[in-house]
């Protein structure tokens, strides 16, 4: 039997959908924004994070195209705090984190958050929201001029508030994210160049860093783009860079690749070769390094430059990356084993991740696969968990709100 070929596992991902959107309205904050939820779906304390707004915001589109009642709403309340509380009107950008007052708390300009502006707007945009195309436009074009290296191919990583001084660090993890943006922004707006941007971040990275230094990412990197391998070797659990190689975002950036060459084969291109070939490396080696690999289930964090388990708790992101990036590769290649592995890591996520009593899935496990709460604490957001529920459906391009916009569901 095969799980992405069966109608009744699509209604079964259609009722995880709703779960999960029903679960995320209450985080919209009647002064704007949204927060991140505790484990009830209660709203926590804390600043605005722009990045949070972006991805609910994104994920209520989804909602709307879904035809769910109330999406509509969300979608334009995280548009609104994208015009307004978030908005620096003197510098221009976006804060990556503002105080419930509306005080800007951290007003440096980072491409991770400024990706998911480009991303947000495109998925309001392609849902018909009024005034998404405006901020769309305006996020391309910050992007454009202060993010986008095109010597390098890649996306610088952070400016102060003024863009006046750039910071010498570099990260993989917000050219990943740019990616996932630039193509949104390709579907949404027809113009070639962002797809074109993609490409050259994938191939720097994944047919670069990543096969030249046997598919274990490195995630951290110095204004020359040299590697620093020892980057938060003493803080090895960061949320955002940890230490090492990170397993699920093998999975994020194979998918990503698979992406790509979709959509570079459906403008009439002859697509890289590497692109698939690598695709399925990545793939592979997240697998074998980071599925079950300390004698029980779950796909550890991250591993040394050795491939040994370093921070070895379960996060469900991880697990929500691999589900998809094995529908992805089903769907490029028709091979039955991502079939297989997606099933069995539904039936993984399923049995531990998803939480039927308060809602949405537990962000983190330890490894004995019950609730722990090192780094993530609480249910800080949808955005992974919804897609994994929605990428089994679509098509590989166009990317997956355009996807739905486009009529294009299972």
């Amino acid at each position: 039997m095969s799980w992405l070929t069966t109608p009744a596992h699509a209604r079964w991902l259609e009722g995880e959908t709703d779960r999960l959107l029903d679960f995320g309205r209450a985080s919209a904050l009647p002064g704007g924004g949204f927060a991140r939820q505790d484990e009830q779906g209660g709203v926590q304390d804390g600043p605005l994070e722009l990045w949070i707004t972006c991805r609910m915001t994104h994920v209520y589109a989804i909602g709307h195209l879904l035809g769910r009642p109330g999406s509509a709403a969300l979608v334009d309340h995280g548009l609104a705090a994208l015009r307004g509380v978030f908005h620096d009107d003197e510098h221009g950008g976006w804060f990556a984190e503002v105080e419930r007052d509306g005080t800007p708390r951290d007003t440096d300009k980072a491409a991770y958050p400024h990706a998911f502006v480009i991303l947000a707007a495109s998925s309001a945009t392609a849902a018909g929201r009024p005034g998404a195309r405006e901020v769309l436009d305006e996020a391309l074009a910050v992007s454009e001029r202060w993010f986008w290296d095109d010597e390098a191919g890649l996306a610088v990583e952070q400016w102060d508030r003024t863009f006046t001084t750039l910071d010498t660090y570099r990260g993989v993890n917000a050219n990943m994210h740019t990616v996932e943006a630039y193509l949104a922004a390709a579907d949404v707006t027809g113009h070639r160049v962002w797809l074109d941007r993609a490409l050259r971040i994938v191939e720097r990275v994944v047919d670069g860093f990543a096969k030249g230094n046997s598919w274990r990412i490195p995630e951290h990197f110095d204004a020359d783009w040299v590697a620093d391998l020892e980057y938060n070797v003493d803080t090895p659990a960061h949320p955002f860079r940890p230490y090492g190689a990170t397993i699920g975002h093998w999975f994020e950036w194979a998918r990503l690749t698979l992406h790509a060459r979709a959509a570079v084969t459906a403008r009439g291109d002859v697509a890289p070769t590497w692109l698939l070939d690598d695709a399925v490396a990545l793939f592979d080696a997240g697998v074998r390094e980071g599925w079950d690999v300390d004698g029980a289930p779950g796909f550890v964090y991250t591993v040394d430059w050795d491939g040994a388990p370093v921070v070895r708790e379960r996060m469900h992101w991880v697990a929500a990356e691999a589900v998809a990036a094995a529908a992805a590769l089903h769907a490029a290649t028709g091979e039955r084993r991502f079939d297989d592995l997606y099933t069995q890591w539904w039936e993984y996520v399923g049995a531990h991740h998803l939480d039927r009593e308060g809602g949405s899935w537990w962000h983190e496990l330890g490894t004995d696969n019950t609730v722990s709460r090192t780094v993530w604490a609480g249910k800080a957001d949808l955005y992974h968990a919804v897609q994994a529920t929605l990428i089994p459906r679509l098509p590989l391009t166009p990317v997956i709100v355009p996807a739905l916009a486009a009529g294009l569901l299972d």
